[in-house]
């Protein structure tokens, strides 16, 4: 098991944990423990669909010999009417999976969906777009999954698997020059294999980051910036340091930035401003 299938799977045992409690009382006085039922996915929403596979390993968490056949994957294009899989298992297990499995994909193709109507606004042009950690508490594992199958990249996960210094670092650090030699410094002296990011909020800290970063730090964050001042710093840059636009960047401008030549853009609003889509688990009989 790899260990985003050991994350998922926390997750699933937690949730399952936190939704049944001392016993799904609905299911247990009116259902056959025994019988078995079909179900089927039903798209109520046009988006990206997103979620089917983890949507079958909530049923294969519950009941390892449910039946699941797919008939859309993870990316596509969905519309109203859709079916995406079918089920076949204990009616107890559909019943008790039925709102994590759709509260994960609903969540999840909203991601997606928003996602895809950035990266489309990103064709033809190199820049990539980014995720970040504005996320939902204990659900990021998911959210970081539906930005990458609506197109986008995943930045860090999380504060463990790369130096990012931020506006608050720099400043408690004592300024730029400071905070990069002593991330350096740590990464170097505990043999760590993560990079460094700095954020920079001027052309004049970008000067800054060229003088005394170079060989220490492999991105800049420009913080921000309007698209001439992404222009200006690209030039001073000269392709010392992928770069990284943000702040404020959203659908009506991310064309505007991408035209500058920036490596990367990042958007929090991919996650912390997308809508769940309407989906729904209905029995087959």
């Amino acid at each position: 098991m790899d260990a985003f299938q050991e994350k998922l799977e926390h997750l699933i045992r937690e949730a399952l944990l936190e939704d049944i409690g001392s016993g799904d009382h609905s299911t247990l006085c009116c259902i056959d423990p025994a019988a078995k039922g079909r179900a089927v996915l039903k798209v109520k929403q046009e988006g990206v669909l997103a979620g089917v596979q983890v949507a079958a390993m909530i049923l294969k968490f519950k009941e390892p010999d449910s039946q699941i056949q797919f008939f859309m994957h993870d990316g596509a294009s969905m519309k109203p009417g859709d079916i995406a899989f079918e089920v076949t298992a204990l009616e107890h297990t559909i019943l008790q999976c039925e709102r994590l499995l759709l509260n994960c994909m609903q969540r999840m193709s909203g991601i997606a969906t928003l996602t895809k109507k950035y990266t489309d606004k990103l064709q033809g042009y190199r820049t990539r777009l980014l995720d970040t950690r504005k996320t939902t508490p204990n659900f990021r594992l998911l959210e970081k999954e539906a930005v990458r199958m609506g197109g986008g990249v995943n930045h860090r996960f999380g504060l463990y698997d790369m130096i990012m210094l931020k506006d608050n670092h720099i400043d408690y650090a004592g300024g730029i020059e400071n905070a990069i030699e002593k991330a350096y410094d740590y990464v170097q002296r505990d043999q760590l294999s993560i990079q460094i990011e700095i954020e920079t909020r001027t052309l004049e800290d970008v000067k800054t980051v060229m003088a005394v970063g170079q060989g220490k730090v492999f991105r800049v964050m420009l913080d921000n910036f309007t698209p001439a001042q992404i222009r200006e710093a690209l030039s001073i840059i000269d392709g010392a340091f992928e770069t990284e636009a943000s702040g404020g960047i959203n659908l009506d401008t991310i064309e505007s930035y991408a035209a500058t030549g920036v490596d990367f853009v990042s958007v929090g609003g991919l996650i912390h401003q997308a809508q769940s889509l309407d989906l729904s688990l209905k029995a087959a009989l």
